[in-house]
């Protein structure tokens, strides 16, 4: 089967069964996120500024919130993603972290390369059910960069 993406639908549902799936045995390693900071630190010294001082339990259990928000807005595409990432825009937004696209492509392929080291089950379409997952947050955060939400 292929996955074909469709940002203005959503992923269909085969990617996201495929990516909850995978999610799932991710998270079984204790040291998932551990893994995908690792490799999101290394990629850029830009990623490594951005992220002095921070408090990484807390930033992993927001990012590990964050896969299953996008879930859920990838399974709803009606409601929209207002509900769960409206403040997470305005936080790396350009007033205020200033994360720009390029860092999302950096975050992405962190990801995808800790998706293939952690998912025993790792497979182009496993990737492909990330990547268009992910997708439905990286394009709002990226459309909303200068803060249409005027906060």
């Amino acid at each position: 089967m292929t996955l074909t993406p469709n940002f203005r639908l959503g992923p269909s549902p085969l990617a996201l069964a495929i990516f909850e799936a995978s999610l799932k045995r991710c998270e079984a390693r204790p040291d998932f996120l551990d893994v995908f900071y690792e490799n999101f630190l290394a990629s850029s010294p830009e990623v490594a500024e951005k992220f002095a001082g921070t408090d990484f339990a807390r930033q992993k259990e927001a990012l590990r919130a964050s896969f299953h928000h996008l879930l859920l807005v990838a399974r709803n595409p009606k409601q929209g993603p207002d509900p769960y990432l409206e403040e997470i825009a305005v936080r790396h937004g350009a007033g205020h972290l200033a994360i720009g696209a390029h860092l999302y492509d950096l975050w992405l392929d962190s990801l995808l390369e800790t998706v293939r080291a952690c998912d025993p089950e790792s497979s182009q379409e496993v990737e492909t059910a990330w990547e268009e997952v992910m997708m439905v947050g990286i394009h709002y955060l990226c459309t909303n960069y200068e803060g249409r939400h005027g906060r």
